[in-house]
């Protein structure tokens, strides 16, 4: 009796790092000591605390995102980043913002993060915000000022 050997998944293709050609919008990120890890560059749990702080400093900036009063709060419900090469303090990081998916109370942002002046990303990724009342924390359209405010960073579905 011949027994079958299981197959290994086909690998997927590893995604390349972006120009930032990509990305309409950029904020400027300054690496902190705490930030590098036994290994002398950026932990990765800091990557995401930067796509955070990067989109909703802009959100703030344009009037668009009340963290302290607004009814309406963005909520995280998906985080993705593909790492191409390290950051360390002391480093400038520029990260790039784009919007790749308006929805109807949902938003799918991308940050590319750069280290200053290099034409790659260093690392890449999304998170999706949807958009919910402050109090009872069901989905809500997207606030008018929102919509206005994330126009500008719309591009054709980036990443996937």
């Amino acid at each position: 009796m011949t027994h079958a050997t299981p197959s290994a998944p086909a690998a997927t293709p590893r995604r390349a790092p972006e120009t930032r050609s990509g990305y309409p919008v950029f904020r400027e990120i300054t690496t902190r000591w705490a930030d590098n890890d036994v290994y002398g560059h950026v932990n990765n749990v800091v990557y995401y605390s930067w796509f955070d702080t990067a989109v909703n400093a802009y959100l703030i900036e344009q009037g668009a995102l009340d963290i302290h009063g607004g009814e309406t709060i963005g909520l995280v419900v998906e985080t993705q980043c593909n790492y191409f090469a390290p950051l360390a303090f002391p480093q400038l990081v520029e990260a790039g913002i784009r919007v790749a998916r308006l929805g109807g109370s949902s938003v799918r942002y991308e940050v590319g993060l750069f280290a200053r002046g290099e034409p790659l990303c260093a690392a890449a990724g999304h998170f999706v915000h949807v958009y919910v009342d402050r109090s009872d924390r069901r989905p809500r359209p997207l606030p008018e000022a929102l919509r206005r405010a994330l126009e500008p960073l719309r591009v054709a579905q980036a990443g996937a």
